[in-house]
């Protein structure tokens, strides 16, 4: 009986469970991958997404090829092409790895198991990272996923037995129809790109990672820059978390800022599988208020001329402007101004946080859905157990770009404006003229916004009820560190789980690595 080996978000070879599995049976084996158009009509996809993956699954071609059996693509909806495999081969085993995406692949995967199980075929699942399924609270989930990203890699099998099925051409994304997205700096895609990155960010760019990953200049050179790989599986998990560790023996000790920045890089390979946990356990998340009681805080049809400003770079407002139109231009954007544009977008501007959310994962080169709801909703103030982060876009301009640099850059309708003007031009003097004309006026006044915002944010928590919700969001949702900041289990050691709390960061957000 042949084996079906689903490629999804594990566009690799090296430590792939699912893969060695299906090679060691001693079976032909169709390593597929299937294109789907309704998928790439979501409005979180995009065309510099799917070139990105386009380049993954040109590299997953060339390492299935070597071990004999070349990547199988198939253009359609999953279940007409296991049909159609089904026709040809007649029964199968499937096997892939567990996936934790959007909705619409949740629910796709839900009508593909009743389909299998229809037809008496198997469809084994097999986790790739330290997300657990059918977790019914976070006690004990730190352990679990530490036990899980300590395990040996999987080493690639050395051949793979192949069928004689052909595989059909992928879709451009202008075959795909899908709407232009020019995206000039977008990072490219591939195993190599992968192992790249992460080596180069371990052994020479990482050095000043901890200081310098919140400033959108300073960070697009001393991130690790190996998010959008993690989220479409060209670098797993527990390579990420290894090659680490192997760092952190090398360089512990040392008082040049290696240690500490390495210490940061795992503790937020933690923190991603913490955001992607959550996701596993609450799908809706991507379309509810993860607390109810926000639900109708905001408008629903958002301020379409609001919309587009924020979107398009044009709100007036210099530092938020800049975030706006590299993002556009790089498909990538440093923690920290993540979190900032998400949270002017809502708070200030007043925007609901789903047409934005869907904006920003859009432009996300590394959309990761399980981290990008969650963030969204953090820091959209909607999750009822974080703290209310209000970002002001002035401040974080002068904090994160001091010397204009990065400002002047991507908004050089203002380079005649004098550095002490730059983040708040509508005080210069001079500024008729340019306000109104070649750069708009701000669309908000930032500090009233704010003010307006906070306080209608703060009095839905108001009441039992609130906090009898909270609570419950805590049981299932927070994270359980120690006062070090460490993730714990619940069957910690005595002093250790005193010091244990049931809490979710406000600080460390947006996980671009």
């Amino acid at each position: 009986m042949t084996v079906v080996l689903w490629f999804k978000r594990d566009l690799r070879i090296t430590d792939h469970a699912a893969l060695a599995w299906a090679a060691g049976q001693g079976r032909a084996v169709v390593p597929l991958y299937v294109v789907e158009p309704e998928y790439w009509q979501l409005p979180d996809t995009s065309a510099r997404q799917w070139d990105f993956t386009a380049e993954c699954l040109s590299s997953l071609d060339t390492d299935l090829t070597r071990l004999g059996a070349p990547l199988i693509v198939r253009n359609g909806p999953v279940i007409s092409v296991l049909e159609d495999l089904h026709a040809q081969l007649g029964a199968f085993d499937m096997i892939s790895h567990e996936e934790t995406g959007n909705l619409w692949t949740y629910k796709r995967d839900l009508a593909v198991g009743d389909w299998m199980r229809a037809r008496g075929l198997a469809w084994r699942e097999v986790p790739q990272t330290g997300v657990v399924r059918r977790l019914h609270g976070r006690d004990g989930w730190a352990g679990l996923r530490n036990r899980f990203v300590a395990q040996p890699q999987i080493e690639a099998p050395l051949a793979v037995r192949p069928t004689n099925l052909q595989s059909e051409k992928r879709p451009t994304a202008k075959e795909f129809n899908m709407t232009p997205d020019a995206c000039p700096a977008r990072q490219m895609g591939g195993r190599g790109e992968a192992l790249s990155l992460l080596g180069g960010f371990l052994t020479e760019r990482g050095q000043d990672y901890r200081a310098a990953m919140s400033s959108p200049l300073a960070g697009e050179w001393a991130c690790s820059r190996v998010s959008p790989h993690l989220a479409l599986g060209a670098l797993s998990m527990r390579e990420a978390v290894h090659a680490a560790q192997a760092r952190a023996v090398e360089v512990k000790g040392t008082r040049v800022g290696w240690a500490g920045s390495v210490k940061s890089f795992q503790s937020r390979l933690a923190w991603r599988d913490h955001f992607v946990q959550k996701l596993e356990d609450e799908p809706r998340i991507e379309t509810h208020c993860l607390h109810p009681a926000y639900e109708n805080l905001r408008p629903k049809e958002s301020d379409a001329s609001r919309l587009q400003a924020w979107q398009t770079g044009q709100t007036g407002l210099p530092f938020l402007d800049a975030c706006m139109r590299y993002l556009s231009h790089t498909g990538w954007l440093n923690f920290r101004m993540r979190s900032m544009v998400q949270a002017v977008a809502s708070y200030h501007l007043w925007l609901d946080w789903r047409p934005t959310g869907h904006h920003l994962a859009r432009m996300f080169t590394d959309y990761e859905p399980g981290i990008h709801w969650s963030q969204v909703q953090m820091q959209s103030g909607t999750t009822g157990i974080n703290t209310i982060r209000i970002y002001n876009p002035i401040k974080q301009g002068s904090d994160q770009d001091p010397d204009g640099i990065f400002t002047r850059r991507w908004v050089p309708e203002l380079n005649a404006v004098p550095d002490m003007y730059l983040q708040e031009p509508w005080l210069w003097p001079e500024a008729g003229s340019l306000l109104g004309r070649t750069y708009p006026n701000p669309i908000i006044d930032v500090k009233a916004a704010a003010k307006e915002a906070r306080d209608a944010v703060w009095a839905v928590r108001k009441g039992e009820a609130f906090g009898t919700k909270s609570r419950e969001i805590v049981h299932k949702h927070a994270s359980r560190k120690d006062s070090s900041g460490h993730f714990v289990d619940d069957r910690a050691p005595k002093k250790a789980k005193s010091r244990a709390k049931a809490k979710s960061p406000s600080t460390q957000t947006s996980f671009e690595f």
